[in-house]
This record gives C-alpha cells, structure tokens and sequence, in this order.
C-alpha cells in the first residue's frame, strides 16, 4: 500500500481544501505530491477506480460523515488534518481533571460525548447525531480559522500573493548587508528550478529572495552594487516569467519591467539585453506584438553591432531576442519578418555550435526550430509545425520547460489536424517531463478541455481519464 508524506498534510492548498470539504480536490493533491494513482487511492480508502474519479471529476459529491472519515482513515491523515476536514482526532488529549475553582472552566469539555449517547438513548439514529455533530464541529473549525489571529508562522501565503507583496514592498526592509556569493548561488537555483518546471518551489524561494536582493542593491556600492542589480534583474525576469505561465498579467507586467530596471542599473549590456526578452514577452502577452517586435529587434540590433568576436553568452542572448521577435513578428501577421528572423537566429546558433544554456537561454539550433514550431503553429499552418517537430532532437535540448513547450506546441498542431490519439499520448509524455507545467497552466488545461471537447468516441475514454486525473472536466 502506498504511503502518503506527511508534509502533504501541511500544504496551504490542501488545508484550504480540508476546510472547504472538498474531496474532489484532496484526492486531485494527494495525487500531484504523493504520485499516487487513482487506483490506489481507491484501495486506501475502499473505493472503486471509478468511485475515485467520479469524486474527482465533481460528478459525484462526498456528504456522509462515514465517508469523510473513511477516507481519513485511509490515508492515514495527521489529527490536524482530521480538525481541519471537521473530524474528531484519532488521539483524544487526556482528561483534565479540573479543580473546584475551575470545575466551571472545564466541564463543558465532557458535554459532547454524553450527549451523543444521551441522543441514541432517546432513540435517535447514531448516524444522524453523528453528522449533526460533524456539522458542528464543521462551523467551529471554520468560525475558529475565520477570526483566529492571523501569523506567518500560523499558515503561510500563497507563493503568488507573498511574490505580489514583495514585488511592491518600498521601501526597501531593513537588513543587514546580505553577502553576494549566497544571493547569486540563489538566483541560480531559481533559474535552474524554472528551467526544470518545478514552479512551486520557485514561488516558494522568490519572496525572500527579492528582498535580500533589494536590501543587497540598497546597502552595497560599487562594483558589489552593480552586481547586485544585475542578479536582481535575472531574479525579476524569473518571477514574470512565473507570472506569465499563470497568465497573471499584472505582476507579470511589473516584475518584468522591474527586470529591465535593474539590468539598466548594473550597466552590463549583456544583462540590458537579456531582460529585453522578458519585456519582450510581457508585451506580447498583454497583446502588443507590434510593439514587442519591435523591442526584441531593436535589442538584437544593439548587440549585434558589437557582436564582432561574440562571447557564448553574448551569441545565445542575440539569438534568443531574434527568436523571441520571430514569436512577436508572427503573432503581429508580419510571415516576412518572422522567417527573417528565424534564419538570422539559425546563423547565430550555428555559430554557437552547439546546444547550451548560456545566460539561461537554452539557445541553439534546435531551440531555434522549436520557435519554427511555434511560429508556423501561430500561422495556422499545423502541417508545417509538425514537420518542423519532426526534425527536433528533443534530447538534445538543454531543459525540461523548452521540452515540455515543444510537445505542447506539438499537440496543439495535431489537435487542429483532428488527431486526438496523438494528442493524448503527447499531454501523457509532457505530463511525465513536466508535471507542473500540466497541472498547473490554464493554457494547457484549455488544451485539455479542447480535446476533451473535440475527441471521437474511439479515445474518448482515455481522454476523459486523463482529464479526470488533472481535475479538468467540460
């Protein structure tokens, strides 16, 4: 029998969902962090497969107390947990045996248990009593999270309203002056935890690391400074690019524009053209695509004249502008200008001459034909997106976010082509590469819900399935 971490318990999601009785969702969360089947969730809990993704997929509602407690047995769950879904502990506090002066204190504590005997003395269904008590206790825990006094160590924000808090914290909070050496070992843990599609823990680290990085940029001078602006414009262009995947424009916006801030501030063009690509992305998300084709050609141009002996770094950060204004150009109608620029970032990733991830960039020849496959997928044209997509070595590229993009780019093609059976194995191959950038994009679960929408009866059945275990229903 597979066994359930404990931590997952401690979640500020799964709590919510404790509080909120919503077992469709616990079970969706036991099986996106324990990795736990449907199966057997089933067998933990003595429910059917299907019994088990009916619950998750909300057409089957869990009210009976028994159930509720069934499945907290099943899984095992802490006594927190149990309060917080609105059950009794399994381990009850021992008695307190009050004094005379405290008897008034203490003895409403032994009212609950005599009165559920007392009621099915009187000849009431124990069941009933029992959910009415579960009822109560219910409101209790809620009215108690509701007024109870509010403290970080309490419970902790959500990752997007705490990076929110520290996007517009001014001024800067006061600190010691933080050492570079573990600030930059940080920024690149983020970077290469964005690149691995573990978006949660990036949320996680961001908030703190935000405003060291401030307190950094505020308390140091010199070159130290200059060094921790530019660590501070690759944090920012993390955070929007976080934001941008959950299609939060806003902070997304801002954190962008705070990435081309601070790399204005280190006085590094290699930086200044490096969070040209996040603004980049920011407009064109916000739908300006003129305007962003503009930026990221207007960037590239910079740096090419001055690309006359290109460091790796200097290469891949041209080519990935050239690439991100192909997107822009293509989005914008401009077919000219984006196969343009697509040629001129093959030159470059020829000149590179092979795959690499300078600069956080993941830039090379077949980077450049995954932005082929999307531009073409932009156009309209599914037939040449998957020709392109044939012709990617995806082994080949450096990063698990380029590679899940490719198949989701690639599923999108085979989607208007009406192959649903593809698209289907390609969503189970991303979900393996990248889980967190399957549950977690509204964009990739809109793909779902679009084959879901549009599959013929011969896979309807292993679509809805796949659906169900992602909590996407129509």
């Amino acid at each position: 029998m597979p066994e359930i971490p404990g931590s997952i318990w401690q979640r500020p999601d799964m709590l919510a969902a404790l509080r909120a009785r919503d077992i469709g969702r616990v079970l969706h969360l036991v099986r996106q962090y324990a990795g736990v089947s449907q199966t057997s969730i089933g067998s933990m809990i003595g429910m059917s497969q299907g019994k088990v993704s009916g619950i998750m997929s909300g057409s089957q509602q869990v009210t009976a107390l028994e159930v509720f407690e069934r499945i907290a047995d099943g899984m095992d769950m802490p006594d927190a947990a149990r309060l917080a879904l609105g059950l009794a502990p399994r381990t009850a506090p021992a008695p307190v045996i009050p004094s005379r002066d405290d008897y008034h204190r203490h003895a409403p504590s032994f009212s609950a248990p005599s009165r559920s005997v007392e009621s099915v003395q009187r000849g009431e269904d124990e069941t009933t009593v029992r959910r009415r008590e579960f009822v109560g206790l219910a409101g209790a825990a809620l009215f108690g999270a509701v007024v109870a006094d509010s403290t970080p160590a309490a419970e902790p924000a959500s990752g997007v309203e705490d990076l929110a808090a520290a996007l517009t914290e001014y001024p800067p909070p006061a600190s010691g002056v933080p050492e570079l050496a573990p600030l930059a070992a940080a920024v690149a843990q983020a970077k290469q935890d964005y690149q691995a599609c573990r978006y949660g823990e990036v949320l996680t680290a961001l908030p703190a690391l935000l405003r060291s990085l401030r307190a950094a940029c505020t308390a140091l001078d010199g070159d130290d400074q200059l060094k921790a602006h530019a660590l501070s414009a690759e944090a920012y262009h993390v955070a929007a690019s976080i934001m941008l995947k959950q299609e939060d424009k806003g902070l997304a916006w801002l954190a962008a524009d705070r990435s081309v801030q601070a790399a204005q501030l280190s006085e590094s063009p290699l930086m200044i053209g490096s969070s040209a690509r996040i603004i980049t992305h920011a407009l064109m998300d916000g739908g300006h695509h003129r305007a962003a084709a503009g930026n990221a050609g207007t960037a590239a141009q910079r740096m090419d004249a001055d690309l006359t002996r290109p460091s790796e770094d200097e290469l891949s950060v041209y080519g990935a502008l050239l690439l991100r204004g192909a997107i822009a150009a293509a989005q914008h109608g401009n077919r000219h200008t984006a196969a343009e620029l697509l040629d001129e970032a093959e030159q470059a990733g020829r000149r590179l001459g092979h795959e690499g991830n300078h600069m956080w960039t993941a830039f090379g020849s077949n980077n450049v034909l995954c932005h082929r496959v999307n531009t073409a997928l932009v156009m309209g044209d599914a037939g040449t997106a998957i020709e392109y997509a044939r012709r990617v070595n995806i082994d080949a590229l450096p990063i698990n976010e380029r590679k899940a993009t490719l198949l989701l780019d690639t599923a999108r093609a085979f989607l208007m082509w009406s192959k649903h059976d593809r698209v289907l194995h390609i969503l189970r191959a991303a979900e393996q590469i990248a889980p967190e950038e399957i549950t977690g994009r509204p964009a990739t679960l809109r793909l779902v819900r679009d084959l879901l929408a549009t599959a013929p009866i011969t896979v309807r059945r292993e679509a809805h399935e796949f659906a169900d275990a992602l909590g996407v229903s129509t």
